[in-house]
């Protein structure tokens, strides 16, 4: 069991004797009536509220005499465990000193106090004239961020709608959500290949959250903006000629990534990136030029050539079936008289049978062997 001395202690902490209330700065004390499992009684004092601060007074020293039950062994761990940890208190409560008389320093002081009480005031005596200066109103494609006396007021941004200002104490600021669209000033970029090439695009992005894209930017329009003209020239930079010539989308898809996860902190979200234009060289213009005539010259060659090669296999072929049957040649022979007559009305022509001339040729060996 805790001595006497002990729990006067504790209930003098609890009842707050000769200190302010413990609750109002956020602090808790906990403690455990009665004798524990190892009969030893400590005093936590914790700050929830209060990340890194310290006991709120010099901790008590750690409780000795207390009849714990059981043998020596467990009675020197216990006393050895709660004399560290009242140094530990002790050593924090040194640093900290905290005062919990006075007010905390993150809230409003005694001053803004008055400042705010003399604007409310202000306003019912000019009241309804006050009207014009308070209420304000955002378009249902804008919100507000209030800001008094520089502190961002609880709730958010405001909006769509309308809205109440303190006019001497409170300022604001319209962030637009709309999407918005800006040019890419061209780029002159060294491709992997080491061939330099102008690039120009178009971001188009939004404000997402305007508490962040007011607080943690200065101007978060024009911090994209150059931070677009850069991604573009990282992203171009690893790239060959080909493939930034073929593989837009790519490399849109890539910088469109990059942008989002950069302006994210910013409450910006970047949604579409397009690559507008690739201008090359003048000089490389003429070369790729040139090349490609080459090519396209080199494959009609190809082709006319294929085309030749295709048709005197099928003169091949007719010669031969022609060859068999004399009436097929006379037949093909009239057919050009025909054709020539149509086209040219002026020519004369004088057909002459080619039978009178295998007198004067020479016959062949088939020939000769028929005869005899």
């Amino acid at each position: 069991m805790a001595t006497k001395q002990d729990m006067a202690e504790l209930d003098r902490l609890e009842t707050g004797s000769n200190f302010p209330s413990l609750e109002a700065v956020g602090y808790n004390i906990k403690r455990a009536r009665g004798a524990s499992a190892m009969g030893v009684q400590t005093v936590e004092v914790s700050s929830a509220n209060r990340p890194g601060a310290g006991s709120l007074m010099s901790p008590a020293p750690p409780a000795t005499g207390v009849a714990t039950g059981t043998n020596d062994v467990e009675k020197g761990t216990t006393g050895q465990k709660s004399g560290d940890q009242w140094g530990k208190n002790m050593q924090r409560w040194r640093n900290d000193n905290i005062d919990i008389g006075k007010a905390d320093p993150g809230g409003p002081g005694i001053c803004a106090f008055i400042l705010t009480l003399f604007s409310f005031l202000l306003i019912l005596a000019t009241f309804p004239l006050s009207l014009c200066f308070s209420v304000k109103v955002v378009q249902e494609y804008e919100r507000a961020v209030i800001f008094r006396l520089g502190r961002l007021l609880k709730g958010g941004a405001r909006g769509p709608g309308i809205f109440f200002i303190v006019p001497c104490i409170d300022t604001y600021r319209k962030i637009d959500l709309r999407t918005v669209s800006f040019d890419v000033p061209p780029q002159e970029v060294l491709s992997r290949d080491s061939v330099t090439v102008s690039v120009d695009a178009v971001v188009y992005y939004r404000v997402k959250n305007p508490i962040m894209a007011t607080n943690n930017v200065e101007d978060y329009s024009h911090s994209t903006r150059l931070l677009a003209a850069t991604t573009l020239r990282n992203v171009l930079g690893t790239k060959n000629l080909a493939e930034i010539l073929s593989e837009r989308e790519t490399i849109s898809h890539t910088m469109q990534s990059s942008l989002d996860e950069a302006t994210d902190p910013w409450g910006v979200k970047v949604e579409r990136v397009e690559i507008k234009d690739v201008r090359l060289p003048v000089q490389l213009q003429r070369a790729m030029a040139a090349e490609a005539e080459a090519a396209r010259e080199a494959r009609a060659k190809v082709i006319a050539a294929e085309g030749e090669q295709k048709a005197s296999h099928a003169l091949r072929e007719a010669a031969e079936i022609i060859s068999e049957s004399p009436g097929a040649l006379q037949l093909r022979y009239l057919q050009t008289l025909n054709t020539i007559s149509a086209e040219k009305n002026s020519t004369i022509i004088f057909p002459l049978p080619i039978d009178i001339l295998k007198h004067f040729l020479k016959p062949d060996k088939k020939e000769k062997k028929e005869m005899r």
